[in-house]
């Protein structure tokens, strides 16, 4: 019996020894608890009709209706039955949401199911050979199921014999059932699964139907108690507008869906023309590749050179000659410039030669500014000459040279010497003030903290007879403090 194969996963079968000779009576046995045929199991309408829980006036008028139904449908309604694929008023049936099957709690059934919708599990596998006679030659002996008990076989028959009984049994239970034979052990447990979930399944919908029926039957009966005919031409004339809507909204969804199709049909047309482009442009392309290989090397030797050019042209745009030349700063209460601090206070000596050295700085920076601002003073005009600087007075009759520079020598000429020093400071001051309000009218964001009214900047004042060293400091600082801001104005936006 190696020839025997499971028909649905197709591996080698080994028949039960019940079944190598089978007798009459044990085949006419299992052939009439078999079911009827697949064709038989679904009920006529009759048999629908009795199964239903319903009063017998009920189904008469049913009966008559589904007899003559053009005599009970409105026209529209009957030329709807005459189009094909419209299901008669017998074959009508309510199809409800998964929600509403699954939130519906299960209930024993009031009524036998009807007999298409039962499957005999006892027919196909107690009664049958393939559910618990047949199984798999590689099955493991945990699976395989107990034979049926059966009488003592007689004298066996011959080859032929036992090959015809056991292929008749296996057709008479393929036309018998829904499924072909024979079936191994391990397929027909997997096909119980199944069935088993196919029958919750069919359970829970049944109890959505009947709750379905419960809920109509109450909706039923409240419209019988409460509905008036004037309610129920509302309602059919709602029901009619309901209808003309959509019909309206039917129609406008087949012209939408005439727009569509016209649209396909030009994307169609279009992907024709992109497919065409698309090998011109893959033949285009091949030809490329080989002019870019060539042209490859090139543009590296180029990038190589726009690097580098790129990082020349970076380094020379950050650097700035003026800040190399004129580096502003500050060491504790002192601003510097290029290292020399400018100011005195108590506690620290800071020699005169390098508070000169300073203002010599000073006037250089400022006589520069000027100049790559092509800016003109008035009145005055600094001479920049190291730690000897000084100021010249154009204007007037009463032309003067104001010194720029100190000295800490104890002598009477040391009073008239630091009157010109302070002369020569506030000369410095209005210069600077002038190229301050000059840069403003260049520049209009440029913003000095400190300003400057004839020989004060800020809140003190510049000179140095008569005043505390300490105050003095200060206003030096917010002179360096100003020339620094001019200087980053003009070198960074400045012309030239």
């Amino acid at each position: 019996m190696s020839s025997t194969v499971c028909t649905q996963c197709k591996q080698p079968l080994a028949l039960d020894a019940s079944l190598v000779d089978l007798a009459p009576s044990a085949y006419d046995m299992m052939a009439s608890s078999l079911p009827r045929s697949p064709h038989h199991l679904h009920p006529s309408e009759s048999e629908k009709l009795a199964q239903l829980p319903a009063p017998s006036s009920v189904k008469a008028l049913w009966h008559n209706a589904a007899q003559s139904p053009g005599h009970l449908l409105s026209p529209r309604a009957q030329e709807k039955q005459r189009e094909p694929g419209i299901s008669i008023p017998g074959e009508s049936f309510v199809l409800l949401q998964d929600s509403v099957v699954h939130n519906i709690p299960s209930q024993p059934p009031t009524s036998p199911p009807p007999r298409h919708q039962r499957l005999s599990f006892n027919a196909r596998t107690s009664s049958g050979p393939s559910g618990s006679a047949v199984k798999r030659n590689s099955g493991s002996p945990s699976q395989q199921p107990v034979p049926l008990p059966v009488a003592a076989p007689p004298s066996p028959s011959p080859l032929f014999h036992h090959l015809e009984s056991t292929a008749r049994l296996f057709k008479l239970l393929s036309s018998r059932t829904e499924l072909d034979h024979p079936l191994c052990a391990e397929c027909t447990y997997l096909l119980i699964a199944t069935l088993n979930k196919q029958l919750e399944e069919t359970k829970k919908e049944r109890d959505g139907y009947l709750a379905f029926e419960k809920e109509i039957k109450k909706e039923r009966e409240r419209e019988k108690h409460a509905a008036s005919p004037e309610a129920t031409e509302r309602k059919i004339q709602r029901l009619k507008e309901d209808e003309r809507n959509a019909i309206h909204e039917l129609k406008a969804a087949e012209s939408e869906r005439e727009k569509l199709s016209e649209e396909i049909r030009a994307l169609e047309r279009e992907e024709r023309e992109l497919e065409e482009e698309e090998a011109e442009f893959w033949r285009v392309h091949n030809e490329n590749l080989l002019t870019a290989a060539e042209q490859n090397s090139q543009l590296r030797s180029l990038r190589a050179a726009y690097a580098a050019d790129s990082q020349t042209l970076e380094k020379l745009q950050r650097t700035n000659v003026y800040y190399d030349a004129f580096c502003i700063g500050n060491v504790g209460v002192f601003g510097t410039i290029n290292g020399l601090r400018l100011g005195r206070a108590s506690g620290i000596a800071v020699e005169w030669s390098e508070i000169n050295a300073a203002w010599g700085q000073c006037t250089l920076l400022l006589y520069t500014l000027a100049r790559k601002l092509e800016f003109t003073f008035e009145n005055y005009r600094p001479v920049p000459i190291g730690s000897f600087s000084h100021i010249e007075k154009i204007s007037g009759t009463d032309k003067a040279i104001y010194e720029l520079y100190g000295s800490g020598d104890l002598h009477f000429g040391r009073i008239l010497h630091n009157r010109r020093f302070d002369l020569g400071m506030v000369a410095y001051l209005d210069c600077l003030r002038q190229l301050m309000e000059y840069v403003q009218t260049q520049y209009p964001n440029a913003d000095f903290p400190h300003p400057i009214v004839k020989d004060k900047i800020g809140d003190v004042s510049i000179k140095l007879q008569f005043s505390q060293e300490e105050s003095w400091t200060r206003a030096l600082r917010h002179v360096l403090l100003a020339l620094k801001l001019l200087l980053k104005l003009v070198t960074n936006t400045g012309p030239g």
